[in-house]
Parts: C-alpha cells; sequence; structure tokens
C-alpha cells in the first residue's frame, strides 16, 4: 500500500465532528485499474470531497443532518495491486467499522473496489442485499481478460452468496440477461421499466421486488441519466433522475429498512464540469445521512 495526504473532510467538517467516534466514516479509494472506455475514476474520490465542502449540511429530503454523528473522513486507501489483492484489504478495512457499529461510506474509484466491502459485510450479514444502482449489470464471469474487474464485480458478489436487486440497467449482454432469467437471487428492473413511470412509480416499482434483509447500496454514478452526470467512463442515455433516487432513499428511510454500508463509484471528473461533481458529493450526503439514521434506529 502507498501513503498519501489526508484528502480533507467529507462536508469541510472541522476537527470536532470528525474524530475516532464519529458514526460516519468516509472511505475514498482512488483506484483505476481495469476501465474499459474513458478513464479518470481514480480522481473521483478528491473532486467528490471538493465538491462537498460546498454542500448543505441540512439535508431537505431527509431533514436531517450528517454532521450530527459524527463524520470521520479517512485518508485515501491507495493501491496499485490487482482488485483481488485491493478486496483484501478493504474487507478488513471496512470490516473493523462495521464491528465498531459505524456506517462506511466507500468513494470511488472503478467499481472493482466493491467487491472487498460488500465481503465484509457478508460476512457479518449472511442475508445481505446488494440494492445495485447501475446502467449495466456488471455481471459477466470474465470481460476484458480478468474475472475481478468492473464489468464482473456483481458476479463475483453473487458467488459469495449475496442477493442482487439491480435497477436502472440499460445497458446488458445476452450473457448478463440469461443470467438475471435463471437466478433467483439476482433481479434487475431495467431503465425501460422505469422510465414510462411516475418518479414516485418508480420508487415503488424498485421496492416492490427488493429481498428481504440487511442492505448494501452499490451505486455506479451512470446509472443516472447522463444529463445529470456526463462525466462517468460510459455515459449511457436513458438513465434515472434525481427525484427517484431520492425519493427511494427517503422511503429506505420511512420503511426503516436495515442500511449496513453504502458505495458511489465511477466519477470520471473532467476539467469546467464540476456539476457532476456536485451531484455526485449531494447524492453521496444523502446516502451517508439515509445509513446514519438506520444505524442509529438500531442503537
Amino acid at each position: 500500500m502507498l501513503s498519501a495526504p489526508d484528502p480533507g473532510a467529507f462536508l469541510g467538517l472541522d476537527a470536532a465532528d470528525c474524530g475516532p467516534e464519529s458514526k460516519g466514516v468516509v472511505i475514498p479509494v482512488p483506484y483505476e485499474a481495469t476501465t474499459t472506455y474513458m478513464g479518470g475514476t481514480k480522481a473521483g474520490p478528491a473532486a467528490i470531497l471538493k465538491a462537498s465542502r460546498q454542500v448543505e449540511y441540512h439535508d431537505e429530503w431527509l431533514e436531517d443532518e450528517a454532521q450530527r454523528f459524527g463524520v470521520r473522513t479517512l485518508a485515501p486507501v491507495l493501491s496499485k495491486e490487482d482488485p483481488r489483492k485491493l478486496a483484501d484489504t478493504l474487507e478488513a478495512l471496512v470490516g473493523e467499522y462495521l464491528d465498531a457499529q459505524r456506517f462506511p461510506l466507500i468513494l470511488g474509484g472503478e467499481h472493482s473496489i466493491s467487491l472487498g466491502s460488500i465481503r465484509a459485510a457478508l460476512k457479518r450479514h449472511p442475508d445481505l442485499v446488494i440494492l445495485h444502482l447501475d446502467a449495466h449489470p456488471d455481471l459477466r464471469d470474465e470481460y476484458e481478460g480478468t474475472h475481478y474487474g468492473h464489468g464482473c464485480v456483481m458476479r463475483r458478489v453473487f458467488d459469495l452468496g449475496a442477493k442482487i436487486h439491480a435497477f436502472g440497467i440499460r445497458a446488458i449482454s445476452p450473457e448478463e440477461r440469461d443470467f438475471y432469467l435463471t437466478q433467483s437471487t439476482a433481479t434487475c428492473i431495467t431503465a425501460r421499466d422505469l422510465l414510462p413511470l411516475t418518479p414516485l412509480d418508480r420508487v415503488d416499482r424498485i421496492l416492490q421486488d427488493l429481498p428481504a434483509g440487511p442492505i448494501w447500496l452499490s451505486w455506479d454514478i451512470d446509472g443516472l441519466d447522463p444529463s445529470l452526470v456526463p462525466c462517468t467512463g460510459t455515459p449511457e442515455p436513458g438513465g434515472l433522475d434525481w427525484f427517484t433516487v431520492s425519493e427511494l432513499l427517503l422511503r429506505l428511510d420511512a420503511a426503516g429498512k436495515h442500511l449496513v454500508g453504502a458505495e458511489l463509484v465511477e466519477l470520471s471528473p473532467q476539467p469546467n464540469q464540476h456539476a457532476s461533481d456536485f451531484a455526485c458529493a449531494r447524492l453521496a450526503h444523502r446516502m451517508l445521512l439515509a445509513g446514519l439514521r438506520s444505524l442509529e434506529r438500531r442503537m
């Protein structure tokens, strides 16, 4: 592992809000090794952290503030190793905070970083459900010569025994389509299923098939429409809107769902395109706040 300076606190919180007993833990992982189109995801975490300093503490959707729980931002986890080695590192790190009754939010980086964190959560919650927002299923058994790249990460997660409930999918291979059709614990709601509906009805549709169990949010920012976040490696047209994902987090909170941890990945920041960075920072705050409120209910 490499060392790096502290990138600055999420939301620009001062030291009093960022102590070791903080319930929220933000883990930047600027990792990029298997991207296959436009690169740049390694710069994503720093861009989100920078933009987060302009995010209002008060979240108008959840009517609460993450800062009241304390939010500690770790120094970036830097690695030039292959995804399997990074997974071992992140499993140990995330497991430490899960055991300490903290809520981890991982900022990527490419989507391959998810394996270690989810592995840590699954060992502590065998009935874990992955609520997977993405334009792509990431269910290929092998892609571009690796079984552990960003296009295979959900297949490796499935192999661990996790249930996967994906939504927003709109670029899918025949292999992945058939996988959903034959596996009862991997379900998919495509963007085509959702787009004719109103935002509120879209949320109803997503929650309708959500399996029971603790939830890990694995959200690839390309699940949103590129009109909202154009700065991502593969910006697929026809994605989800801001109100649907916001209402979904509100409904998960209102239903008292058990949120275990979260990750937001695949921002690829570009010069003079800071709207994408800020949208990711806003969404990251809302995801973290929903998770912290879930943690509070269980303490």
